[in-house]
């Protein structure tokens, strides 16, 4: 059983288990429930420069801890001063250190940034928690979803308001998974057998993807140079965590990357 099968299956567990403890009709009945959504989609597709979506994220299986002490209301407060278009905020515990008290504190210090719930869907009910937490946008992974889940999470997700994220990590799981109910294609660059990373799998996927879907990459982008070479590929936004969060002032990372990304710009004027 590799990495992505565990958390699969444990995530199967969680799903039991908080179904057990508070229904649909619990969830429907949080506050952050009837909150109206803000459109990642929107603010992506409107910037005429590259856009960078900031991560919270404690640890993760390939790194172990990454920050572990770390204040979400901080944290993300400080990425959104720094210009960030919009949060990804883990909330699966086990294997990345997450949770919805993360997401919660994040939401409450930055109540109108679009934020994403990062975790692993695999089941319509995660799509009322994540509204009942305040998200306005969901995670959907073609690597450990049929097509046919995607189709009907992904519609399920519209139904509620949210929007949809579809991570891939080649050109299978794009010309499987695509739909008409998806609002962003993610591409991961991380290969999830080795876990290492190349941009050159955005680059070679670039072309691959239809023209309605906002793009975005994802994973080992550390500096302005990558970020640039990708946006001239045609990707608008950027999900960045790691890089960020090692460091001990994320949101002070975040801010010397886009002044790195404005300087490209200011020596060359075309490329941004």
């Amino acid at each position: 059983m590799n990495i992505l099968e565990k958390i699969i299956a444990r995530k199967q567990e969680e799903i039991s288990e908080s179904k057990k403890q508070r229904s649909v009709s619990d969830l429907e009945k949080e506050p952050l429930f009837s909150r109206p959504t803000t459109s990642l989609t929107a603010a992506l597709r409107s910037s005429t420069t590259p856009r960078i979506i900031s991560e919270f994220k404690r640890k993760s299986p390939s790194k172990g801890i990454i920050n572990g002490d770390v204040q979400p209301q901080i944290v993300t407060r400080d990425y959104v001063n720094a210009g960030a278009v919009g949060l990804s905020v883990l909330t699966d515990a086990d294997f990345f250190g997450g949770s919805f008290a993360d997401f919660l504190a994040a939401r409450e210090a930055n109540p109108h940034i679009p934020m994403l719930r990062k975790d692993f869907i695999v089941d319509e009910y995660q799509l009322f928690e994540a509204k009942s937490i305040g998200a306005d946008v969901i995670l959907l992974i073609a690597a450990n979803l049929t097509p046919a889940q995607v189709a009907h999470l992904s519609r399920r997700a519209h139904d509620l308001g949210l929007e949809v994220l579809l991570e891939v990590h080649n050109a299978e799981e794009l010309a499987v998974s695509v739909g008409e109910h998806i609002d962003i294609v993610g591409v991961n660059n991380r290969n999830l057998k080795t876990f290492e990373t190349s941009i050159e799998t955005s680059v070679a996927l670039s072309e691959l993807i239809p023209e309605q879907f906002v793009k975005i990459s994802e994973s080992g982008l550390k500096d302005a140079d990558t970020i640039v070479k990708l946006f001239q590929n045609g990707y608008k936004g950027f999900l960045i965590g790691e890089t960020f969060m090692k460091t001990a002032n994320p949101g002070a990372a975040l801010a010397g990357l886009q002044q790195d990304l404005t300087q490209h710009s200011n020596l060359n004027p075309l490329v941004l």
